[in-house]
């Protein structure tokens, strides 16, 4: 092995040992950024950078298992990249579909598709559904993939389908919202049921949420990793892990 190899495996080593495990967060969130500029800076097609990034994806749900973490939302397409070239788009969902296909096929994690389904081809939909029902039954790590996702959609969508159900129970508009709690939002969003992040991760050097997990991450821990996602690797998450559990939580009080 070369020299450089060398001292990587020992400093990762050094990492693990080093872990608190006592303090390792339950849900971690990861913004995959920075596919589309890996594969500029090669000189290559943005498909070559999207596929890299989805390979990159069990890797991370291995480090994850490994450090005790219990959920990982991974941000895989927001509602405003729907926006980009209709190629591009066409060709991203494509291997986005055949990324969550694989994860389902491992029979490893429990899948949960998150985001606007509707506003994804029907067959792209139909098949991420597909793939995180054949999940049901698996125990585990929980990994949300969120598609088609934005946070103010997401809260919009909380708020219609609370409406809805009220509706339905025969209450009035006027009745809703006398009563309406925070607590019954929550209950109403994608990620119902499960603990709120506690460490959001995102990589490519971007320092912003874009949106992401706008009603949970109110009190989550931010990391911010200057590689691109593609390049994201195991000291990485580590050194992102030692962070988190050097802070001091406050939890807004």
């Amino acid at each position: 092995m070369h020299f450089p190899g060398l001292l990587y495996q020992l400093y990762e080593r050094r990492l693990v040992r080093s872990l608190d495990r006592a303090n390792v967060p339950r849900h971690v969130g990861v913004i995959l950024d920075g596919n589309r500029r890996w594969a500029r800076a090669l000189g290559t097609p943005a498909s070559h950078g999207h596929r890299r990034g989805a390979d990159k994806i069990t890797e991370l749900l291995q480090w994850s298992e490994e450090a005790g973490v219990e959920v990982v939302t991974l941000w895989m397409l927001s509602t405003d990249n729907l926006q980009r070239d209709p190629v591009e788009v066409a060709e991203l969902l494509e291997i986005i579909a055949t990324a969550v296909d694989k994860l389902a096929d491992t029979g490893r994690w429990r899948l949960r598709v998150v985001g606007a389904q509707e506003l994804l081809p029907a067959g792209v939909a139909e098949r991420l559904s597909r793939a995180g029902t054949r999940t049901d039954g698996v125990a585990g790590l929980q990994v949300n993939v969120a598609i088609g996702y934005g946070g103010r959609h997401e809260i919009t969508d909380a708020v219609r389908s609370l409406l809805r159900e009220r509706a339905e129970a025969g209450q009035s508009i006027e009745d809703v919202a006398a009563e309406i709690g925070v607590d019954d939002i929550t209950a109403h969003l994608y990620t119902k049921g499960q603990p709120d992040p506690d460490l959001v991760i995102r990589t490519s050097g971007e320092q912003r949420l874009g949106g992401f997990l706008l009603w949970q991450s109110v009190h989550s821990e931010y990391y911010f990793c200057e590689v691109y996602w593609p390049d994201f690797r195991r000291v990485d998450f580590l050194r992102a892990l030692r962070d988190y559990a050097q802070r001091e939580r406050r939890l807004g009080r």
